[in-house]
């Protein structure tokens, strides 16, 4: 197939093609991947036509590469039969999924990543329940306690982290945002990707939060899933940006900018005749992060008074503690009851057990603030250890109230993981 070249705003990328597509378009996003597209499209390719039965086109989206990838790209999709070519002017892999799923003419729309970390076997279980318009989207999960993933400890807790965040800030029940092993009906697509601001990682993050908020159905499948030793991929700028990705979609979200009220009405399931359901919890969050704010304020302020009258009598660790522990109690009571506005005993005594499980991980947090200033400098005064710790509290009160509103006291209808293979 001859290549396309495509900017972002252009028309369609399949505007030469037939009108009757094929049932499914998987999309490999590239940038500089010179050295494994070759193998990774002729597996891929392979498996579509010996394995899978539903007819499949391969896209190949390549954004910007300065390296050998377009040419590779453009002689596979020359060579091969059902391999296409998608090219863009500019990076970001949202930016690329965008424009080759909204210019393709399949009724489900797909990407994997090109190193194939995610075992291809879990892409009919995938592709399934959108065919059969049993769901809106699928996304393959490293989380499931039936999926095998083989990954190194550094990215496995950054994975956990970043999902804990979004339950928190979010409130999203999802459970792997970043896994590169994704599908769409092409009409939720055409619905929903005009409101996908981001157009690099955190796309899928945003794409997953509207849709869920939408009241769409969202289908999980796990996977095995084996890291690849050699990813470019910059963590910590990648981190970065998806952090500030979720305060702008927050804000987005609090504010009503994203009309998200009919989006369900136009899009209908199998057998499902209710109306559209969509989550308004933009307010809710917004009423918790004000009560939050203020119990933190007097939480820190209670710290600050108790550091100062302990620290000359046991010492800066100890009093640190005593004053973490004795807030702590104080903290998860008044966040129970103003905060979450959870009255009654019941699961009183299981969530002072978990805060204090925060407050752990509180400790851990300002101790190390604490040790890490007396190694740098020894001498450091009553003053300036309160203003290291004051500092180093206030992040443990976000990671406080990030575990609060996603563990401790998360409401019944989010207070267990997604099972593998269900449906939200």
């Amino acid at each position: 197939m001859d290549i396309t070249t495509t900017h972002p705003a252009d028309a369609p990328a399949y505007a030469d093609e037939v009108t009757t597509g094929p049932v499914l378009d998987l999309v490999i996003p590239v940038y500089n991947e010179e050295a494994g597209l070759e193998a990774t499209v002729r597996a891929a390719r392979r498996f579509l036509d010996t394995q899978f039965p539903y007819p499949a086109r391969l896209t190949i989206a390549d954004n910007a590469s300065t390296d050998g990838t377009a040419v590779i790209a453009r002689r596979l999709a020359d060579e091969i039969d059902g391999v296409a070519l998608v090219h863009l002017d500019a990076k970001g892999r949202g930016r690329a999924l965008h424009t080759a799923w909204l210019g393709s003419d399949a009724e489900v729309l797909a990407y994997m990543d090109v190193d194939l970390s995610t075992d291809l076997s879990a892409l009919l279980p995938l592709v399934a329940p959108l065919v059969s318009g049993h769901s809106h989207l699928a996304i393959g999960t490293r989380l499931s306690r039936t999926a095998r993933v083989v990954r190194g400890p550094k990215r496995e807790l950054i994975s956990r982290g970043y999902n804990l965040v979004l339950r928190g800030a979010l409130h999203a029940r999802f459970s792997d945002a970043q896994c590169g092993f994704k599908a769409i009906r092409a009409d939720a697509a055409r619905e929903l990707l005009p409101l996908v601001g981001d157009t690099g990682w955190f796309f899928d993050t945003e794409l997953l939060v509207l849709a869920e908020r939408a009241g769409l159905r969202i289908h999980e499948v796990p996977v095995d899933w084996v890291d690849d030793p050699d990813s470019r991929v910059d963590i910590v700028a990648t981190a970065k940006a998806d952090l500030r990705g979720v305060a702008r979609l927050v804000r987005d979200l609090t504010a009503g900018r994203i009309p998200l009220d009919e989006l369900r009405a136009h899009l209908p399931l199998v057998g499902d005749s209710r109306p559209a359901t969509p989550v308004t919890s933009g307010n809710v969050l917004l009423r918790q992060l004000v009560r939050f704010a203020l119990v933190g304020v007097a939480s820190t302020a209670a710290y600050a008074l108790i550091y100062l009258v302990l620290a000359g009598p046991v010492g800066a660790q100890a009093a640190n503690v005593l004053a973490l522990l004795l807030t702590a109690v104080a903290n998860t009571a008044a966040n129970r009851r103003v905060t979450f506005g959870i009255r009654g005993r019941a699961r009183a005594a299981r969530q002072q057990g978990q805060g204090l499980m925060v407050f752990g991980l509180a400790w851990v947090l300002t101790a190390g603030s604490l040790g890490l200033l007396h190694l740098v400098a020894p001498g450091a005064s009553r003053g300036v250890e309160l203003v290291v710790l004051v500092v180093a509290n206030l992040g443990a009160t976000v990671l406080r109230f990030v575990l609060l509103r996603s563990w401790v006291f998360r409401r019944a209808t989010a207070s267990t993981a997604p099972v593998e293979g269900t449906v939200r």
